[in-house]
């Protein structure tokens, strides 16, 4: 561990034009840089990450519900990590401590075992690689996988910002999220039904400048390219533009343009979070995977310059 380093161990990764770090504490990414240009809106080595930028959201993303949910026939109470709104958000593992299994200039796999607790009675080991690659960019495995001897309830995703290309806020840019269906949510952010984005602002499936369009929502009925792969990207007023990609089991992307972040980190960049489930799927079931003893469940995504 660097001493200072709020983060812990900073493993730098590097591959042609593309430079990355990721972080001991939280398992996340703190970095992507392609030819001196950030692509994602990270934050610095001697800083915590605020807003969840590149955190990993394990054994569930998004909201739940005061905290409580149901597991055959148990109440199940975890603790209110964001108050004003009594949720429990983002899971278990964001400032826990991550160790280096495997270790090269371009690849790290990071690990940590979520032993059982109040609120969530399993056991998994949770593992993130993370590669770069000098033409595809960055790579990201989050994986889960039951070590307990009973059936688990397990939903993954991850929080990184797509930097606003060439610097400045997003007002100026083009997103394109190839999404038909918008969760509509309370004023907790419990999903409480589902829209379709046709004639609506959050039609982003051709691409739309953002100009002053606030979005903190989550999109579903997700098409992918030929590739098999969703494709998000975000562009800047001359062009220039970053690509986050997501596949199967990723079938959710909560998109956040930052408004209600501390001044001076606002609109920098637009998260896109690709999830496994919505929020409040451990009391919804909505996306939820239960994992028997042994089984794994991935998400995979990635980032690139465009």
């Amino acid at each position: 561990m660097h001493r200072g380093t709020p983060t812990g161990e900073q493993h730098a990764l590097a591959a042609g034009p593309y430079r990355a770090v990721a972080v001991e504490v939280g398992g996340g990414i703190r970095s992507l840089v392609h030819d001196g240009r950030d692509l994602l809106d990270g934050y610095a080595e001697d800083a915590l990450p605020d807003g969840g930028r590149g955190q990993v959201l394990a054994p569930w993303p998004n909201r739940l519900r005061d905290g409580r949910w149901t597991w055959r026939g148990r109440t199940l109470q975890l603790p209110l990590t964001e108050v004003a709104r009594a949720t429990a958000n983002h899971g278990l593992v964001r400032w826990a401590g991550w160790s280096a299994l495997e270790r090269s200039p371009e690849r790290v796999v990071l690990a940590h075992r979520l032993h059982p607790q109040p609120g969530y009675p399993f056991r998994l080991d949770l593992r993130a690689a993370y590669a770069v690659d000098a033409v595809e960019g960055l790579a990201v495995e989050l994986a889960a996988t039951n070590a307990g001897d009973e059936e688990a309830p397990v939903a993954l995703g991850q929080h990184p910002y797509l930097a606003a290309p060439g610097g400045g806020t997003v007002d100026g840019c083009r997103l394109a999220v190839p999404a038909a269906t918008r969760l509509v949510v309370d004023d907790r952010g419990t999903p409480v039904g589902r829209e379709a984005v046709e004639g609506t602002p959050y039609d982003l499936r051709q691409g739309r400048a953002l100009g002053e369009q606030v979005v903190d929502d989550t999109f579903t009925d997700l098409v992918p390219g030929q590739s098999g792969r969703v494709r998000v990207e975000l562009r800047g007023p001359d062009g220039s533009g970053t690509v986050l990609w997501t596949e199967r089991p990723a079938g959710w992307l909560q998109v956040f343009t930052g408004d209600t972040l501390a001044e001076g980190r606002r609109r920098r960049g637009v998260a896109v979070e690709p999830m496994t489930a919505p929020g409040n799927a451990l009391a919804s079931g909505t996306g939820l995977q239960v994992l028997a003893p042994g089984e794994t469940l991935a998400l995979r995504w990635g980032v690139a310059a465009l």
